[in-house]
Parts: structure tokens; C-alpha cells; sequence
């Protein structure tokens, strides 16, 4: 199994100069995170379509010039192809600041291909492809350097046999006219990576059930977290729990005393950030119903359950014709989205509810929602 370490800016600009008459280039990521809020990015594996039993290994920790890699996935002419791509694209976010375009995600078109819905790298690798992927260094430290042969051939064997899963796959979606439902998800994956994320108090489960004056304190403390988060660059339950979040919306202390007392709150942080989240809970309290934030949805009722499962009925009856699994068409977020607004979606429609989606499935779902059955 071929690989080749690129360890110089030279060597990844000859390496994307060679790869230009590729169709395609397949692309993985090794990374880091456990202990911080940031991905790290500690290797970049490429296999392009021209030289399919080569596979390239990119270190970023030793390559300071990404502009070649930043070009290439720029690049219209060749597809990226990759295999569940959110944790990877948010890599690329970080510490390129561009993502892969067009990409195919080789997940999302073997549900469409009727080959499962989340099928992981490894399992789909070995049904088409016959071969079994070792998964010897699945936890090791990529940041050491320098890397082993083992983790080497480890990347490369990654990255290699998603040439021969992504052939197999467009030519099955092709013969089905599907093709381009894997790139129009795979572009609004994209797209989301690269927008702002919402906003972070939505995180917290139970928020429904705070008034409107507390969820104004769960966002401040929420957002102040995340604030936090990013500059130590350390993950957000490190900062503050989710359960604490959520504690100091319900009791709104108004002194370090109360503030101790909240449960599970970590006491080196009431002690070093107590008078910054004192005054930030006091100024939070002070909103106007004009400033308070958007109320997140609360549980169905027993009228919208009854809805809700007629979408999915109807959903499941698609899907049976389109030979996928349900999961594969919609998550249950939007299920649960278009009852919440009756079947009339209006300008409220996401953007994830456009494209091939529109007419074939989300219309007669919508319609479900209104109570057309």
C-alpha cells in the first residue's frame, strides 16, 4: 500500500500540481480534541482518482503554506469525496477557512443507494469492496511527532479504498438519477459548517421550561460560556456544565453566597469569573420583553403527536418507494418543525427543505401536517 509523507510547502504544491487532471480526490482527516474547543488538525490524507493506489499524507504541523490544498478544494472541476464529512468540515473551517467543493459524501449516497441509513466508513468499505479496514490506531495521538509506519499505513488505508466506494456509489446513483441529491445535501452541509452556529443557550435540554426572564439569564450565561470556551480554547462542559447553566437561569443568584450554592457549581470558577457572572445574571434579568430571546419549542401536545405521526407515517410510505430508509429523507427535527407550523411553512421553510426535497417529499408531508391526508 503506497504513501508518501508531505512534510514541505514544495511538496504539497507538487502534489496538488500532479493532481489536476484528477476527477476526483478522495479526503480524511486525522485530528485532536480532546481537551480543547478547537479541532486540532494533525493529518490530511488524499488519494486522487489518476494515481488510485497512492495515498498522500499532508502534516499540517509541519507544512506552513496550505494555499495548494486551499486551491484544490476550491477547484470546481474535481469532486471531494469523503465519507461523513461534519467533523472534518469543521476541521477545514478552522485552520484552512475554506471547504471542499463540490463534495460527495459517500454517506449520505449509500442511504440514497438503499444501502442503510449511517452506515460507518469501515462496514460500508467491506460490503462493497470485499476488504477489512484494521482499526489498530483509531485512538492513537496523531499531534506526536514523528508518526509511525503504523499510523502511516493506518491513514493511508483510510483513505484508499474510498475511490473504489465512491465509483461503485455514482454509478449506482446515477442509474437512479441521484447523483445530485448527494451533492445538493452535501454543498448545504457545507454551507452550515460555514455559518454561524445558533445560539448557544438552544443547546441546554429543558430550556422550555424557564420563564422568559430566566431564559434571558440562560442566554447570557450561555453565551458568556461559549465566549470563555473559545478563548481558553477549551471544551464547554470544562467552562461551565450544561446542568450548571441551566441551574443559574433557575435560581438567578444574586450574591457570591447563592452563587456557592448553586449545585455541582465548580467552586474555582465562582471564585475567579463569580463577579462577572453575578453582574451578567443581574444585567440579563433587567431585559424588556423586547430583548428577551426566542423561546425554544415546547413538547408536543397530544394533537401535534397525532400529526407528527402521520408525517412520519407518510414519510415511511415515500420512502418504501424510493427503496431508502426514512432516516435518510429528513431527520426528526423537521417532522416535528412542520407540525409546529401547521403544514405552512411559508418564509419560515429551512434551507435544507429546498432542491430535490421540495416537490417529491416536502409538500406532500406539509400537507399531512395541515391535516390533508
Amino acid at each position: 500500500m503506497a504513501h508518501t509523507l508531505v512534510e514541505s510547502d514544495a511538496g504539497l504544491a507538487a502534489l496538488v500540481e500532479g493532481g489536476q487532471t484528477a476527477d476526483a480526490v478522495m479526503v480524511d482527516t486525522e485530528f485532536m480534541r480532546r481537551d480543547t474547543f478547537f479541532p486540532q488538525a494533525a493529518l490530511v490524507q488524499l488519494c486522487f482518482s489518476n494515481a488510485p493506489e497512492q495515498a498522500w499524507l499532508v502534516d499540517p504541523l509541519a507544512v506552513s503554506d496550505m494555499t495548494p490544498l486551499k486551491n484544490l478544494f476550491a477547484n470546481p472541476a474535481i469532486v471531494k469525496v469523503l465519507h461523513s464529512p461534519s467533523e472534518d468540515l469543521e476541521v477545514f473551517q478552522c485552520f484552512l477557512g475554506v471547504q471542499p467543493l463540490p463534495l460527495f459524501d459517500t454517506q449520505r449516497a449509500a442511504a440514497f443507494a438503499g444501502l442503510g441509513f449511517g452506515i460507518g466508513y469501515r462496514p460500508l468499505v467491506e460490503k462493497i469492496t470485499g476488504e477489512v479496514l484494521d482499526k489498530g490506531e483509531t485512538r492513537s495521538d496523531w499531534l506526536r511527532r514523528p508518526l509511525t509506519e503504523s499510523q502511516q499505513a493506518y491513514a493511508a488505508a483510510d483513505v484508499l479504498p474510498l475511490l473504489a466506494v465512491y465509483r461503485h456509489l455514482r454509478e449506482r446513483l446515477d442509474a437512479l438519477d441521484r447523483s445530485d441529491w448527494v451533492f445538493e445535501d452535501s454543498a448545504r452541509a457545507v454551507r452550515e459548517a460555514s455559518e454561524p452556529a445558533a445560539p448557544a443557550y438552544l443547546r441546554i435540554k429543558s430550556a422550555w421550561k424557564l420563564s422568559p426572564q430566566q431564559l434571558a439569564v440562560l442566554a447570557a450565561v450561555c453565551d458568556w460560556r461559549e465566549q470563555r470556551a473559545r478563548q481558553l480554547d477549551k471544551p464547554r462542559s470544562w467552562i461551565l456544565p450544561d446542568k450548571v447553566c441551566f441551574a443559574l437561569a433557575q435560581r438567578t443568584p444574586a450574591n457570591a453566597a447563592e452563587l456557592r450554592g448553586v449545585p455541582d457549581m465548580p467552586q474555582a470558577v465562582a471564585r475567579k469569573q463569580g463577579e462577572a457572572l453575578l453582574d451578567l445574571i443581574s444585567d440579563a434579568g433587567r431585559h424588556t420583553d423586547h430583548d428577551l430571546p426566542e423561546p425554544p419549542g415546547r413538547p408536543l401536545d397530544a394533537e401535534q403527536r397525532a400529526r407528527l405521526k402521520a408525517v412520519k407515517q407518510k414519510a415511511a410510505e415515500l420512502a418504501r418507494a424510493w427503496q431508502v430508509e426514512p432516516e435518510a429523507l429528513l431527520s426528526s427535527k423537521d417532522y416535528e418543525l412542520m407540525v409546529r407550523l401547521q403544514g405552512h411553512a411559508g418564509d419560515d421553510m429551512p434551507d435544507r427543505w429546498s432542491g430535490w426535497r421540495r416537490e417529491a417529499l416536502i409538500e406532500p408531508l406539509l400537507a399531512v401536517a395541515r391535516g390533508q391526508h
